[in-house]
């Protein structure tokens, strides 16, 4: 088997499991393998930091499915164990645009993918956030698990609407992606245990949390046995790398030496993210080298 028909079959495993895990939030092939070294069960490419690391820009859908593709086969080509879950946000259009998503990210060997029910990219107006209609939302998630060709690469429902059109609406979404044979549900803008459990009360899928807080929703104990498989804890990591570029090119700007700069990588933490002595090992078999 492959490493992607591995690691398609990791991802699933953490959906039919009971634990509820926190992914490590990843954005490029070194973040990747510095989570799967870590030993993180999964990696997490969010919609707002694949703007940030392909265009430098907030999360205002302006990259093109081929710049996201792109960018996930860059980060799966470098683990062999991390299987990797990404927001593909809309789809990039309507359902027929979702089928073309589809292909694009599970050829690039993504474990699975998120399609959401809100209206994107912004609408001319003012700019409120709107879902787009349970007919069209659920039209996307046929098309989209229509389009796969790997039946073990995972296709995830996502919606806002406990946030933007109430938890009544939710409950009914829940309802109706679960009918479409989606293998997740994931959720955002649920803020308290009531409304989880009116939703875990209705979903018979695996559930995913996008950034929910509060002391209950932060106990792991409790989301496993609401049904929640994944909760995500934010995307730190490409934060905390800004910072630290921002803070050592200051550094040098300012004056002081480059072996005196504070927060450098320790021991062998390059090498082995950039798979050193395998490249090592590959220059003596292959070019006759050391």
């Amino acid at each position: 088997m492959s490493s992607i028909t591995d690691r398609r079959a990791a991802f699933r495993a953490i959906l039919g499991g009971s634990a509820c895990i926190h992914p490590a939030s990843v954005y490029d092939p070194m973040s990747a393998r510095i989570a799967e070294d870590l030993g993180f069960e999964l990696g997490m490419f969010a919609g707002s930091t694949a703007s940030l690391t392909i265009l430098g820009a907030p999360d205002l859908i302006t990259i093109t499915l081929t710049e996201f593709a792109e960018q996930c086969r860059r980060i799966c080509r470098a683990v062999k164990r991390l299987p990797v879950l990404v927001d593909a946000d809309h789809g990039y259009g309507n359902a027929l645009n979702a089928m073309r998503t589809v292909e694009e990210v599970e050829t690039a060997g993504i474990a699975g993918m998120t399609l959401e029910d809100t209206l994107l990219p912004r609408p001319f107006g003012d700019g409120r956030l709107t879902l787009i209609s349970l007919e069209e939302g659920l039209g996307k998630v046929k098309a989209a698990l229509a389009a796969r060709d790997d039946p073990a690469f995972s296709i995830v429902a996502r919606t806002g609407a406990v946030s933007v059109t109430g938890l009544a609406d939710a409950v009914e979404r829940t309802r109706a992606y679960t009918a479409t044979g989606a293998d997740a549900l994931f959720y955002t803008g649920i803020s308290s245990a009531a409304e989880l459990d009116a939703i875990a009360a209705v979903a018979t899928k695996p559930i995913i949390l996008g950034g929910a807080e509060g002391p209950e929703l932060s106990d792991r104990t409790y989301l496993a046995a609401r049904g929640v498989r994944i909760a995500l804890q934010g995307h730190q990591p490409i934060q905390a790398a800004q910072r630290a570029v921002f803070e050592t090119m200051q550094a040098l700007r300012e004056g002081t030496p480059p072996k005196q700069l504070q927060g450098m990588p320790q021991g062998e933490l390059m090498a082995r993210a950039t798979r050193g002595a395998d490249y090592k090992r590959w220059t003596k078999d292959f070019l006759g080298g050391g």
